[in-house]
């Protein structure tokens, strides 16, 4: 024989007591009654079966002190799946007396029943398979067929009504014991089927009715959201309607006070920009002028500068060869003091005054101002110093004298080279002085310049913004006089419109009171004909006398017989006259019935 997989027999055994356990629960709920409470033992029996499916092949996982395998991670996933599941999870987070994550399970599983959304919550999580992977093995009853099956007989627990009590229910510490002995038959119930299926029936057709009565509830919430919105939308557009006429009002308005506001800087514009372009002028020929006189500034300053770096050149020339004649004049010292030395006692004061001479010298050359006049001068006496080191000890007294005449003679052009250095840094300032002064005023001239330009620049600017504006205004104005004329063709044809209509209502009123009038003499003489029906009219030779005034006809008082009543009346009784339009003149008309007077020869006149 085959071995089974024992996973699968496991999975085929839960699904048989899920069968059970739904078929029973919906069985025994028909019979006792649709809402059931929480000490119902068929709904026990369900929970604890429901709890062990989910526990099949459920992973275990390593937590801190020991291994933790409960089925609150995978229904916790449901809420991210199915927002409206949120406000389960939410409700079982809150709940007080729960302390392990089986209670939240298990109070999860009770609040998903009272809602009657069971079946749909499990069904997102089984269409998730990656993310139930993480919770269960891949032989697990919700990861294979069986779980699908398990959702859909689920569907059916809509049918139960459950009123549960979740907060004071001790949940953490409840033993899951399947009872057997409930799924065994009877004899009772195999007789009690028939009604249970009449039962079935009936709350068949109430659920059909319950889901019409929720579908028409989200249709008529749909049309109401939707007549609220468009009522919103009309209101907005008649606001909007009415703040568009203000707008175009205000539009107006200010189109007139621009183009007011627009002649008014046309004309300061205009004005401005002859001013300007005077001023411009004026500076223009001014900033040539005075370029011309910078230019040839400039050009002499730059001629000053390169006499000056030469004669600068010739007097560094001119020093290095004082500093060479210098250093031979100390070696020839130096050879002095060496014969000195040998002579120590009478060349004692001559070496003091070769010192002072040395130092001279090296102030001299610490200066490196020396002219060629001094130089003769010191080379002269650098000579007679020669020549006379060679007497002194016969001529000390000479020597002493020329030395004093050296010192004179040094003094003196020590005095010059001062002179000359002084002049030469005086110039040197003043030239410096002038240069800055000119470069000053040449970066002073370049930013006139560039603030003239762009001021020049900003002016055209603001010229040719200008010149959009007046051309904008005035496209606008010729829109304006256009409106205008067809406002006034209208204002004509609206008077026109007017006139005629009011003339039309003045002709309809006059034809009414006629109509009216000629109504009202035609039911009077429908009356008269009406009280004269019967009568007979009077023959000529009978009547001789007026019925009105009772005197007798004659050639003055002519006859006039009414043809409709039959009386005879004299001219001057029937005066009542009456327009016709077919008779130039007005015709006769009889006193009591209204109706045309025919005038007739007296009987006594042939």
């Amino acid at each position: 024989l085959a071995v089974k997989d024992p996973t699968a027999v496991e999975r085929a055994n839960l699904l048989n007591m899920a069968k059970l356990s739904i078929k029973g629960l919906i069985e025994s709920a028909l019979s006792f009654g649709r809402t059931l409470d929480s000490d119902y033992p068929p709904l026990q029996q369900f929970f604890v079966v429901m709890e062990h499916c989910l526990k099949h092949g459920l992973k275990v996982r390593k937590s801190f002190l020991s291994y933790n395998k409960t089925i609150w991670g995978p229904l916790e996933l449901v809420e991210k799946l199915y927002p409206e599941a949120e406000e389960i999870a939410a409700s079982v987070r809150d709940l007080p007396g729960l302390k392990t994550p089986l209670g939240r399970a298990r109070a999860w599983l009770r609040l998903a029943l009272m809602q009657k959304k069971m079946a749909d919550y499990l069904r997102c999580l089984i269409i998730q398979r990656d993310l139930l992977s993480e919770f269960y093995e891949y032989h697990a009853l919700m990861m294979e067929e069986e779980g699908a099956v398990i959702v859909g007989l689920l569907v059916g627990l809509n049918v139960i009504d459950a009123n549960l009590c979740v907060k004071g229910e001790d949940l953490d510490s409840q033993v899951g014991v399947i009872d057997f002995s409930v799924y065994l038959k009877t004899d009772d119930d195999i007789g009690g089927k028939e009604r249970n299926v009449q039962i079935a029936a009936i709350l068949d057709q109430k659920n059909y009715v319950e889901e019409l009565n929720r579908q028409l509830n989200s249709t008529v919430s749909s049309l109401h959201a939707r007549v609220d919105s468009l009522e919103k939308s009309n209101t907005k557009l008649i606001e909007e309607l009415a703040i568009a006429k203000n707008n175009i009002i205000k539009l107006q308005e200010e189109n007139h006070q621009l183009r007011s506001e627009n002649t008014l800087i046309l004309m300061k514009t205009q004005h401005h920009l002859e001013v300007s372009k005077v001023d411009v002028e004026a500076e223009l020929q001014t900033y040539k002028h005075s370029r011309q006189g910078l230019d040839e500034m400039y050009s002499e300053a730059r001629r000053q500068l390169r006499e000056e770096a030469q004669l600068r050149q010739d007097m560094e020339s001119e020093l290095v060869v004082q500093v060479s004649m210098k250093h031979e004049i100390e070696l020839a010292m130096k050879l002095l003091e060496k014969d000195i030395h040998e002579k120590q006692d009478t060349l004692i004061s001559l070496r003091q005054q070769l010192d002072e001479v040395k130092a001279i010298n090296v102030e001299m050359y610490q200066k490196l101002q020396v002219s060629e006049d001094a130089m003769k001068e010191k080379n002269e006496i650098i000579s007679r110093l020669e020549d006379k080191t060679n007497q002194i000890n016969a001529t000390m007294k000479q020597l002493e004298q020329r030395l004093q005449q050296a010192e004179k003679a040094q003094m003196e052009a020590e005095a010059e080279d001062e002179k000359l250095k002084q002049e030469y840094v005086n110039k040197s300032e003043s030239l410096q002085n002038e240069f800055s002064q000119k470069e000053k005023q040449l970066l002073q001239l370049e930013t006139d310049l560039k603030i003239e330009k762009e001021w020049r620049q900003t002016l055209e600017d603001d010229l040719q913004k200008e010149k959009e504006t007046v051309s904008n205004l005035r496209t606008e104005t010729q829109e304006i006089v256009t409106l205008k004329k067809e406002f006034l063709k209208l204002q004509e044809k609206n008077k026109q419109l007017k006139s005629t209509c009011e003339n039309q209502e003045a002709a309809l009123q006059e034809l009414a009171s006629k109509l009216s009038e000629s109504k009202l003499k035609i039911e009077d003489i429908k009356e008269a004909n009406k009280a004269l029906q019967g009568q007979v009219w009077l023959k000529d030779k009978e009547a001789t006398h007026c019925k009105l005034c009772e005197k007798e006809f004659s050639l003055s008082k002519r006859k006039h017989h009414c043809r409709n009543c039959g009386e005879i009346f004299c001219n001057a009784c029937s005066d009542n006259e009456l327009p016709l339009p077919s008779s130039p003149k007005p015709v006769r008309v009889c006193d009591s019935c209204h109706a045309i007077l025919i005038q007739r020869c007296s009987s006594n006149v042939p």
